[in-house]
């Protein structure tokens, strides 16, 4: 699935907001590893590029064909170096984050409040139940 027009004239744009220029990049085709068959290890699809001013590296090889992830590559950049710029996260750097703090393990301590509370509230609740008549 080739990339639209739209999306690589949004990325020029982008590309050029942030002072991005193709004069700038080393672009390397490297073969491709891991899982995909031979089709993936036989082609050079994947996309190494390097951004010669602020030494920002990328390596992409999400997609089979070659084109799609000169693309992705070139839009990995743009937030890599938008992030070093503004100093801002990017969408895909705050779900990492969110991930990463829904699988942390709680403390000890943390447990034993929030068995606690859930007990407390427990026994309000209780405490609110209709009374059997006998």
């Amino acid at each position: 699935m080739p990339v639209s027009k739209e999306k690589k004239e949004a990325l020029e744009l982008k590309m050029n907001k942030l002072k991005i220029y193709e004069d700038d990049l080393i672009e390397k085709f490297i073969l491709g590893s891991g899982s995909g068959g031979q089709k993936v290890n036989k082609t050079s699809s994947c996309v190494y590029l390097k951004h010669l001013p602020t030494g920002i590296e990328v390596k992409c090889q999400q997609d089979r064909s070659r084109e799609m992830n000169r693309f992705l590559a070139r839009r990995d950049l743009c937030e890599k170096i938008a992030h070093r710029i503004h100093q801002e996260k990017t969408k895909r750097q705050q779900q990492i984050e969110k991930i990463r703090q829904q699988k942390k393990r709680r403390s000890r301590r943390l447990k034993k409040k929030i068995l606690e509370d859930k007990k407390k509230h427990s026994e309000t609740k209780a405490l609110r139940r209709k009374v059997k008549e006998e």
